[in-house]
């Protein structure tokens, strides 16, 4: 069965979502991200993707008092990630409530770096973050496209124990246009093993199903939940 993971994009301690990543394409959808967090929980989710924007566009850890607001007020499983760029970084996120950290700008720019943290953490605390730009990871909010390639990036870091990862196409976040099947059909080839989050796209359950049917591991949803595309009833919660 599928891991329905939703998620809660925070600017300015508000919940919002962005479309393919610009900053000025912005729609608040919630003052209270910690309500919206309560809510997934009601309603049966057992996980919960946390995403501090302010902290992926200032590169490092902004909105680390609305993490540990919603982990003492809920038992979801939460992955936080944007703008873990040092030691502190972590340790702030683990100490807010983080089960689990997701790594994206960090694991291009100092591998060693994030190759210590998952010996210190163990690779089950750590989700690689891969951010996909017309074959090539992006960085920094997604302001910037690095050379490093997909399937090699990934296999930098599955040799060093890494399971979990969260890939998301950019061209596909936010717009409702359908998530991008093939290519995580390709990464889910190359690696069968991992624990892939199909990212960006989702726009109906009809969306999650077609990547259940096709063998991907877990799905990150969240302007498609908010703008009610999604029958909640209707999922294998």
């Amino acid at each position: 069965m599928i891991d329905l993971i939703p998620a809660i994009d925070i600017i300015d301690g508000k919940c919002v979502r962005l479309t393919k990543g610009d900053y000025d394409r912005k729609k608040v959808y919630n003052e209270d991200p910690v309500a919206v967090a309560v809510e997934f929980e009601r309603l049966g989710f057992k996980r919960l993707h946390v995403v501090d924007l302010d902290g992926a566009k200032s590169r490092h850890i902004v909105n680390d008092a609305v993490l540990r607001a919603i982990t003492s007020a809920t038992s979801l499983i939460v992955d936080f990630g944007g703008g873990i760029k040092t030691a502190e970084d972590i340790e702030k996120a683990f100490d807010a409530g983080a089960a689990m950290v997701t790594l994206g700008s960090i694991a291009v720019t100092n591998r060693e770096l994030c190759a210590e943290w998952i010996r210190k953490y163990g690779a089950e605390r750590i989700i690689l973050g891969a951010d996909v730009r017309n074959g090539k990871i992006s960085i920094n909010g997604w302001k910037e496209d690095s050379e490093e390639e997909l399937i090699p990036f990934l296999r930098k870091y599955t040799e060093q124990g890494i399971r979990n990862v969260l890939c998301t196409e950019i061209s596909k976040d936010g717009t409702l246009q359908g998530p991008a099947t093939e290519l995580y059909r390709q990464v889910m080839q190359e690696f069968p093993d991992m624990h892939l989050i199909a990212s960006g796209g989702v726009s109906s359950n009809d969306d999650i199903d077609d990547l259940e049917r096709n063998g991907i591991p877990a799905v990150v949803f969240g302007k498609a939940f908010y703008e009610g595309r999604i029958d909640v009833a209707k999922l294998p919660l």
